[in-house]
This record gives structure tokens, sequence and C-alpha cells, in this order.
């Protein structure tokens, strides 16, 4: 099937869901209506791009019957210069179409659940933590996204050993889930006397929020424990049992909540992480199906991988997958992760591009 004909065949479906939409057989059923002007959504930029292609095509096609049949030489003239304007705006076009026509991450428009904990490097790992909760929460206000506090186990002296989080807006896991991996930081510790740089690491988990019926939990499975929790917050905190531990048996899986007041609170924040664990679980074994016929670049996840170096005396940070540098960490560190976010997202469209010419 030619690139005109899958175009084709998605106006035919999307001329169907309009129809669908007007049909009044559908007018109670929110379901079904929500799913229509969602897949109508996702189809209107190709279609808006499609509607200039058959354009172009139609233009270029009158431009050659002109040079074809009239004898003009001043009209041909134009229609030639139009001709090469209108040829490079059709391969413009195709690449545009090439790039919609890539599957969507189903997962892209989902909340996220990002997890941070300190590696290698001691009280400057924690601080470094600490430091790469700060940007994701400061980016995320700035994208006017939302945050909420989860779970934290501080040390007491401004580091944090691991924080979970989620964030909810629009796109967030489409934007932030190239972060996974290991991030490396190369500074000179408030600690240290003699000036010496020091390497610590931090890891960092980015999880797609889970929907109730995409992971389906056997209470049977799950081991609850309450505890008091730790750290400050006032007489309730450390007088009242309100802290959750929940552990899934089957997998071995242990999630913490001790951020809330109420127990219920923490219990419901505590699956709702318990959930995108396991969903995340189960994408990854999805996805390692995917790498076995293409490896990819960006897009692994693994949280061993160290995929970034901040180098704080150069005011440096190197992305490893794809060979950035850029002179701008203390704009990045503030949260500022476009100029980070924009080219990853490109380079993982390149290789799925060149991925699908190859099939």
């Amino acid at each position: 099937m030619n690139l005109l004909e899958k175009l084709e065949k998605i106006k035919s479906r999307y001329d169907q869901i309009n129809g669908q939409l007007s049909d009044p057989a559908y007018v109670n059923n929110y379901e079904k209506l929500k799913n229509l002007n969602k897949e109508r959504s996702n189809l209107e930029g190709l279609i808006n791009v499609f509607n200039n292609y058959s354009s172009v095509l139609k233009n270029i096609k009158g431009n050659e019957e002109i040079i074809r049949t009239v004898k003009d030489a001043e009209m041909i003239e134009m229609a030639e210069t139009e001709l090469e304007e209108l040829k490079a705006e059709k391969e413009k076009l195709e690449d545009d179409i090439k790039v919609l026509l890539l599957p969507k991450d189903p997962n892209d428009d989902k909340g996220v659940i990002m997890e941070i904990r300190a590696g290698t490097g001691g009280e400057e790992a924690a601080l470094f933590a600490g430091d790469l909760f700060r940007m994701y929460t400061r980016y995320a206000e700035i994208r006017g996204w939302n945050y909420e506090l989860i779970d934290m186990n501080d040390t007491g002296l401004g580091g944090l050993k691991e924080v979970v989080f989620s964030i909810t807006g629009n796109n967030v896991f489409g934007d932030l889930k190239f972060e996974s991996g290991v991030h490396r930081v190369q500074r000179v510790p408030e600690t240290e006397a003699s000036g010496r740089v020091h390497t610590s690491a931090a890891s960092v988990a980015v999880l797609p929020e889970a929907e109730d019926v995409e992971v389906d939990i056997n209470p049977a499975d799950i081991k609850i424990d309450i505890f008091r929790a730790g750290g400050a917050g006032g007489q309730n905190v450390n007088k009242v049992e309100t802290a959750v531990r929940m552990t899934h048996l089957p997998t071995g899986i242990v999630v913490q909540c001790q951020d809330e007041r109420s127990q219920l609170k923490n219990r419901t924040k505590a699956m709702k992480v318990l959930k995108a664990r396991l969903y995340d679980m189960e994408l990854k074994k999805h996805n390692a199906q995917i790498s076995a016929q293409r490896k990819s670049m960006v897009g692994s996840g693994d949280r061993s991988d160290k995929i970034r170096t901040y180098n704080y005396p150069q005011n440096r940070i190197t992305d490893h997958r794809i060979g950035l540098t850029l002179y701008n960490l203390s704009n990045i560190v503030e949260g500022l992760l476009d100029e980070l976010i924009e080219p990853l997202k490109l380079a993982d469209r390149a290789e799925k591009l060149q991925a699908a010419e190859q099939v």
C-alpha cells in the first residue's frame, strides 16, 4: 500500500468517526463518545497534512498539464518555477506524513510515577537526588503539570535517599519517559576542603500510571503492614499508625507511603504506585520483545544505563545516548529541560522512521 492509499484509508476512517459522533444512537453512550473523540483528535493532525498534500498533488498535476499543452513560453516558465516549489513542498509533506504515521505510544498521554534513588557517592549522591527531584518538580510547574509527593526518605542533611512522586498533566509520560536511567554528577561537594571534584550518581525511574482496567490485582496477593511514619510531620505522624507498606507476594514488589496523615490516603497512593510498577514490569517484557528486533537508542528505560552526566565545574550536561552536550547546566537544573527532551524525542522518532523503512 503506497502513501496515498494509506492516507485515503485514514481519511475514510476519519469521516466514519465524524458520522458516528453525530449519530443519535451514540448520544448516551459516553464511553463510546469519549473513545471516538480521542481517536478523532489523534487523526486530526494527519488529516490536515493530508488535505495540504492532496492540494499540492493537484497543483503539481495542473502545472505539468500547462507545461505539456500550453504554447506560451512565459506561462511555461512560471509553471516550471512553481512546479519546483511544489515538488519541494511535496517532499517535506511526505516526511511529515511518515512521522505522523508512526505508531503512537499509547502511554504518552498518561501521568507518571517517578522514583529517584541516591546511588554511589554517599551524602553527595543523596544531595544530587534532591537536586533531581527539584529539577523535575520545577519542570512540572513550568509545564503547568501537577505533582504529588508519595513517599520520601531524607538524610536529615538536605539530601534524599529516595523519593517517589506522581506527575499528572498533558503528555507527561511522552515527555519524561526518556529520563529513566542512571544520572551521574561531577562537582565539588560542600564538605570537600581540598576542592577535589567527586563523581556521584542517582537512578531515576519513570513509570506510566496504570488504569484499573490495565492491571488486575488479586487482593489475596497483597500483604499490608501499617506502621508509624517517621521524620517531620507533627505529633500525628509520630503517634498514629498511618504509614502503609504493601508487598505484592507473587512478584516481591514492596511499596511504601507515609506522606499523608490519613491511612486511607496512604493506602490509595501506595496502590497507585504498585499498579504502576506492575504495569511497568509488563511493559518492559513487551518492549524487550520489540528490542530484539530493533535496538532502541534512547528508549530502553533501563535504570542500570548511565544516560547523562551533570558536570558543575564546566556548567556542562551531556546525554550519552545521543551524544548531546550543552553548556547550560545551571538552566537545566532549574527545570528548563526542553532543550534536552526535544532532541531525545527527535532521535527516537528518527530511529523509528529508519526501522519502519527497513520493514
